[in-house]
């Protein structure tokens, strides 16, 4: 969304809607392949298409707006919330919880419907893509409340990374913070952020977790941002956290 959808040679439908802010570009992709996407009247069949800004592109019969100036910002995820648009189980997500004042935003990866603290929020897709490469380098940093006995020697043997039922984990910082009870605090640090990564981590070292929150995302923190609250971060601030 930097810039505007280019005139010339155009560019791919999906990379336009992520920048759009409809989705990122993967799921711009299932909604070509669910034939919700047309452009000048004509239903897509495949993403290997280019438009540029004279063309009408729809998403369900709707013509998407013309491309936003890109933000960014901090939301504290609640507990009990999914992280996406719509649930086919019924249950309630991120966006039915936002202030209705935020534009269309898509989530930078997301936190599990048991998961709490900090998300990135974006209106523009491409900036999401970017933020969520483990490429990019961004370390997302939690705190897990786990029940059952560990070490800091187990948990510093996450450092050489771990594999798991065929999974292949990588490096993972983990600091062994107090004891309470049957329940550890655990701090982990980690860039990849794979799909209930710390969960799975923990598990496989006889952990259970039963509270786990972000407090960090590359250099943007939870800091002291109340559960369900949500605050822009400055432009100049994202731009810096890229070069």
């Amino acid at each position: 969304m930097v810039d505007d959808i280019p005139d010339r040679d155009g560019e791919r439908i999906a990379k336009a809607l992520a920048r759009a802010g409809i989705a990122s570009r993967r799921e711009a992709e299932r909604m070509i392949a669910d034939g919700r996407v047309s452009v000048n009247g004509k239903t897509l069949e495949s993403p290997a298409f280019n438009v540029t800004r004279k063309d009408d592109i729809r998403v369900d019969g709707k013509r998407i707006g013309a491309a936003e100036e890109t933000r960014l910002w901090r939301y504290h995820k609640p507990a009990g919330l999914v992280t996406t648009h719509a649930d086919p189980q019924g249950r309630p997500t991120v966006f039915e919880h936002l202030p209705r004042k935020l534009p269309r935003v898509i989530s930078v990866g997301r936190l599990d419907l048991n998961s709490e603290g900090l998300l990135l929020l974006t209106n523009d897709g491409e900036l999401a893509r970017t933020l969520e490469l483990p490429a990019t380098g961004l370390t997302r940093t939690y705190r897990a409340r786990a029940f059952g006995a560990v070490t800091q020697a187990e948990l510093d043997g996450l450092s050489k990374g771990i594999e798991i039922a065929g999974v292949r984990y990588g490096p993972i910082e983990a600091q062994l913070d107090v004891k309470r009870g049957g329940n550890a605090w655990i701090t982990l640090a980690l860039k990849e952020g794979k799909n209930r990564e710390v969960r799975r981590v923990l598990e496989a070292l006889g952990l259970k977790v039963n509270r786990l929150i972000r407090t960090s995302y590359g250099p943007f923190e939870l800091g002291t941002l109340e559960a369900g609250a949500v605050e822009e971060i400055p432009r100049k601030a994202w731009k810096s956290a890229l070069r």
